[in-house]
């Protein structure tokens, strides 16, 4: 506890999500304040760990949802750091219903946090930094944005792509190694392309070996149900096993779980190519099983109890059975 209060004592402090875009986001939000410190964190954990700073001049808040649970708590204790602080919180996840907008919430749905962190800093940049930010676009399925499309056009788009999944493929595979993430941050603040970047190229391309292992797995293993195909354990990357239960269930809503043996705990991903909001629809069944869940409409995640997979994954196929239904009637 005592060294996360040491590392959370900057002038400027960066808080990010761990993902590409959550990357990029600091990537770009360093470039602009060079001396911040930055520290990886998660919805759930974003309140304890503001709690815990003493001092900060200015804080950036990039890609981390707001949880549902404690929205009251946390922009209570945001607001707290807006009277004191320079505060900016970015932001594309969903609004719980309940969530108030304030002045130092910059939020938009439609483009990605990366794209959000240049645009709201971008006095402050070169404009080569768009660069880093169509990375975290691309990484996060966000590359169709106005912005993003006409930043693409004064570079080689292949080329842009190359780069952008050289980074993500590196992440992925990664996983939740943070000082890994965290030397990433200071040669993408210096606008240096990923395969420049010592040993990311040797990473994406394990990361591409294992994901045709991936591939082949759920191809020998997915389960199908009515609405929707899932896969429960390939020790693996649960989002790319999502796609992938998609694509050879031949259903619109593929999903990964994965146990967590220490949390006797499932961690989903769920992966929509449907017209379902998968967020909205987790969000409303995942507490019914003792679980949580959320994310974007068409990309979310849920933590569900060991015991409960089971009953949640039909319950999840009956209701997303139902909103199709719904979707399919108001289009008639």
């Amino acid at each position: 506890m005592k060294k996360l209060q040491n590392q959370l004592k900057a002038k400027t402090l960066i808080l990010t999500h761990g993902d590409s875009d959550g990357i990029c986001s600091a990537a770009i939000a360093k470039t602009a304040y060079p001396d911040a410190y930055v520290y990886f964190t998660n919805p759930i954990s974003l309140l304890d760990e503001l709690k815990l700073i003493e001092y900060v001049e200015t804080l950036i808040i990039c890609d981390i949802a707001i949880d549902e649970r404690h929205c009251s708590e946390l922009l209570a204790v945001l607001n707290e750091f807006a009277e004191k602080c320079n505060l900016y919180y970015i932001d594309h996840h969903p609004l719980p219903e309940s969530c108030e907008k304030e002045g130092w919430f910059h939020h938009d749905v439609e483009a990605c946090a990366s794209e959000l962190t240049y645009r709201l800093f971008e006095d402050r940049l070169d404009n080569d930094m768009r660069r880093i930010a169509i990375y975290g676009a691309i990484g996060d399925f966000c590359d169709n944005t106005p912005h993003v499309k006409n930043w693409v056009k004064d570079w080689d788009k292949r080329g842009l792509y190359f780069q952008a999944g050289t980074l993500t493929q590196a992440i992925l595979y990664n996983g939740k190694e943070y000082e890994f993430k965290r030397n990433l941050l200071e040669p993408l603040s210096k606008d240096t392309i990923p395969s420049n970047i010592p040993g990311l190229l040797e990473l994406a391309r394990e990361a591409a070996i294992n994901e045709e292992k991936i591939r082949l797995f759920v191809k020998e293993n997915v389960e199908i149900l009515r609405n929707s195909a899932y896969i429960v354990n390939t020790n693996n990357s649960i989002s790319k096993a999502a796609i992938y239960a998609a694509s050879y269930g031949r259903r619109e809503v593929g999903i990964a779980a994965e146990y967590r043996e220490r949390k006797d705990t499932y961690d989903l991903s769920i992966r929509s190519r449907g017209k379902v909001d998968v967020n909205r629809l987790l969000r409303s069944v995942a507490p019914k099983f003792g679980g949580s869940g959320g994310g974007h409409p068409f990309a979310a995640g849920a933590r569900i109890p060991e015991n409960s997979l089971e009953a949640f994954l039909r319950a999840f196929d009956t209701e997303l059975g139902k909103a199709n239904e719904v979707i399919h009637n108001g289009n008639q």
